[in-house]
């Protein structure tokens, strides 16, 4: 059984502590009881309640960062990396809802120098969506007339409200809603050429297998 670390309790303790009672009605000293550690090793692992959440936010935006650079130099075209992009961004949700939860509700809370680092990498991701998403339209298999930053937005939109509504113990898992999400988009973009491609055709729900 793997060993759970000081800073992982401290972690989880303020994931639920925020996610019911928001950033400011928890103390340090409600963290610090809730995960069964002490001030002091609250504070040899992060400087401040603010550290706390900001760690919390960096978390999950670097993972997704992580498998959409995979996506990119795995892949060859547009298409696949779009689709395995996106099927790694829902599937986050398996590790990472509580995070996505917090950050929604949160960040208006984080210090200008937390939340500018943060910017920077929900930017870089958000290029990176916006870059597959024009080099599928300039290799012909993305349908022409849907803008690049509306179809891209759209995508996150979509996504992201998931933490909503997801439940673990509901009747999809997540990789059953990734690949309903990926059946969705990827309907929604290619050209009726790209679509009967014999190498797209796992993008599509009637194609899987099992």
């Amino acid at each position: 059984m793997p060993v759970t670390t000081t800073k992982q309790r401290i972690t989880d303790a303020a994931l639920q502590l925020f996610e019911e009672s928001g950033f400011h009605a928890v103390t340090v000293d409600k963290i610090v009881q809730k995960s069964g550690t002490s001030k002091g090793g609250f504070y040899h692992n992060f400087k401040s309640k603010d550290e706390l959440l900001y760690t919390i936010h960096e978390s999950f935006i670097t993972y997704i960062i992580e498998k959409a650079y995979q996506a990119h130099t795995s892949w060859n075209t547009p298409a696949e990396k779009l689709y395995e992009t996106v099927h790694s961004f829902v599937r986050m949700f398996e590790v990472y809802q509580a995070h996505v939860t917090v950050f929604y509700q949160e960040s208006l809370y984080l210090s200008p120098v937390y939340f500018e680092s943060i910017k920077k990498k929900r930017d870089r991701y958000k290029d990176m969506m916006f870059s597959v998403v024009e080099d599928g339209k300039s290799q012909g298999d993305f349908r022409q007339e849907l803008p690049v930053p509306i179809t891209s937005m759209a995508i996150f939109g979509m996504i992201n409200w998931t933490y909503k509504w997801y439940k673990s113990d509901g009747a999809y898992s997540v990789r059953e809603i990734a690949d309903i999400y990926a059946d969705l988009i990827m309907q929604a973009v290619l050209t009726e050429k790209a679509r009967n491609k014999p190498e797209y055709q796992r993008f599509f729900l009637g194609h899987k297998v099992g």
